[in-house]
């Protein structure tokens, strides 16, 4: 950035601290680097003096330990009797640090109904901004995909319709990968949402999906591979988003959309 700030208004100042915090910025630098342990003594923080030796002694005071995230999680997401209420719980839930940085919580798309749910990994900057999931290219990508295999989230009926989540409702900083903390946190919704959701089969989208629903990654070893996840059978695959920049694995996703297809007309229903 060049020029003097004081030529910024304030709308163009404001737009361009935005972009910053968009870019995962949260500290300021100067030109040159910092090492705060070589400070100056001015520039230092002064020691505290030491008291009189005649003081008398003070109890140590212990800082109070807040709630447990994970089992907040868990209370909020076993009181939800509904996807209504559910989506409620995670909205109203403020011990995961991403939902500070979030425009909107991404709770799902699609038909609730359908036999078919899609967890992936977290939102992106269309999604956070639509709050929906899979809205950018990545989503459009996934839903040329499913059609193929004849399911839309827009379809009303269930046998044809597509339920899509992911792992975590609010984005993570610059679009990183969800940390397993954060998977940890969020995985009691997830479980709850797929309790409530009740579909037939599960395809998990990704490293973070297969992270939260098996405790396992590598999803070029997972993928194409069916195995059980939340009690049901469950087809890990590439991310859409992976599509996009290695087209070739475009066949092998496409074989384990005819999976899906061929488990699904065995599956009664």
């Amino acid at each position: 950035m060049t020029g003097d700030a004081d030529q910024f208004d304030h709308d163009a100042a404001r737009a361009a601290l935005e972009w910053l915090v968009e870019l995962g910025v949260d500290t300021a630098v100067g030109d040159a680097p910092v090492n705060a342990y070589e400070l100056p003594d001015h520039l230092a923080q002064p020691k505290p003096a030491a008291p009189p030796a005649d003081a008398p002694v003070l109890p140590l005071r212990v800082a109070e330990a807040g709630p447990d995230p994970v089992e907040e999680a868990r209370r909020a997401a076993k009181s939800a009797r509904t996807l209504e209420e559910l989506r409620e719980a995670i909205a109203a839930y403020d011990l995961c640090p991403l939902k500070k940085g979030a425009k909107n919580t991404v709770f799902s798309d699609g038909n609730p109904k359908a036999r078919v749910m899609v967890i992936g990994e977290a939102p992106g900057r269309d999604e956070d901004i639509q709050g929906k999931p899979f809205v950018g290219r990545a989503g459009q990508l996934l839903d040329r995909m499913f059609a193929g295999i004849g399911l839309n989230r827009s379809a009303p009926d269930a046998a044809h319709a597509l339920y899509i989540t992911n792992v975590l409702p609010w984005r993570p900083p610059g679009n990183r990968e969800p940390e397993a903390g954060e998977i940890a946190q969020m995985l009691p919704f997830l479980a709850r949402h797929v309790e409530l959701a009740d579909p037939d089969l599960i395809v998990l989208m990704g490293n973070a999906a297969c992270t939260a629903a098996l405790n396992r990654r590598g999803i070029m070893r997972l993928r194409g591979h069916w195995t059980e996840a939340f009690g049901r059978p469950a087809m890990p695959m590439t991310h859409p988003a992976y599509l996009l920049r290695q087209p070739h694995a475009k066949r092998e996703a496409w074989a384990d959309l005819l999976a899906i297809r061929a488990r699904l007309d065995a599956l009664p229903g």
